[in-house]
């Protein structure tokens, strides 16, 4: 058997050294999980990795398109006219984001936790399991980016993106995307069967479709308001719109804001329950 030092086995002193302090969670390298990551999407099939990115966009070209031509313009909370499709299209950008980071933060992770066994691979090294948190959560960004940054172009081309601040669009699809991976691997952790994930399909349906996506959210009586401004996609959806539209409020900040607050919540949960499952 392979010792330390002091002629202890390395495991446990591993355990030992991860028992407190900083070095219990972070080793300082996430990009590890990253980099082990974007070599296994190297077999992975191209198809599938694309295939959320063009249901944003079928939306756009039936309901911005289509149906737009019947609606004509709509009014922005920020009480600006405008297009249906330029309606439409920041909302379908942030789902594109939050897509992304959703596919690559749960049924991949879940997979990984449950059947793969990774995660305890992992976590026999020296990274911790902030890194393993941090670095999953990073990859899926990198998914949500790609997905946004499409999507981005398709707008640019079609001349819906109506304000030079358009631009900062992708830095906000970045906090979404980073916002719900974080959130979705936290919830993530506590899932045992393929049936529990159902409940996320359950969760984002109903979020996609009320989060003022679709129609502005003067639509429904003024309780029901209250209820979707508490969802994650409602504040990334005004986000983006505000700055494809040129429309700027001090409300923005309130959005990052929640954002900020949903990626520590999430980093949190995720890191103790990794710690509780595999250390501990």
């Amino acid at each position: 058997m392979t010792t330390s030092s002091i002629g202890e086995p390395v495991e446990a002193a591993v355990a030992t050294r991860r028992r407190g302090g900083v070095r219990a969670l972070w080793a300082g390298n996430p990009l590890a999980v990253v980099q082990r990551g974007l070599i296994a999407a190297r077999s992975s099939s191209w198809v599938v990795v694309f295939s959320g990115f063009f249901e944003p966009v079928f939306y756009l070209l039936s309901m911005g398109i289509g149906l737009g031509s019947l609606v004509g313009d709509v009014q922005t909370s920020g009480g600006v006219d405008v297009s249906y499709a330029a309606f439409i299209a920041p909302a379908l950008l942030a789902v594109s984001a939050m897509n992304g980071a959703i596919y690559d933060s749960t049924w991949n992770v879940f997979f990984k936790l449950n059947y793969g066994k990774l995660y305890e691979g992992m976590l026999s090294t020296s990274l911790g399991p902030l890194d393993v948190a941090l670095g999953e959560i990073l990859y899926a960004l990198l998914r949500g980016l790609l997905y946004a940054t499409g999507f981005m172009i398709i707008m640019q081309i079609a001349g819906l993106n109506l304000a030079w601040t358009a631009i900062l669009a992708l830095p906000a699809v970045l906090l979404i995307a980073f916002g719900f991976a974080s959130l979705g691997m936290a919830v993530t952790s506590y899932m045992k069967t393929f049936q529990h994930m159902d409940w996320i399909n359950f969760v984002l349906l109903p979020m996609f479709l009320f989060s003022a996506t679709l129609y502005p959210i003067s639509v429904y009586p003024e309780w029901v308001q209250g209820i979707i401004m508490a969802f994650p996609l409602w504040h990334g959806v005004e986000l983006v719109r505000g700055f494809t539209t040129g429309v700027l409020s001090p409300d923005m900040w309130w959005h990052i804001l929640y954002y900020l607050v949903m990626i520590a919540v999430g980093l949190v949960f995720t890191t103790k329950r990794l710690r509780a499952l595999f250390l501990d």
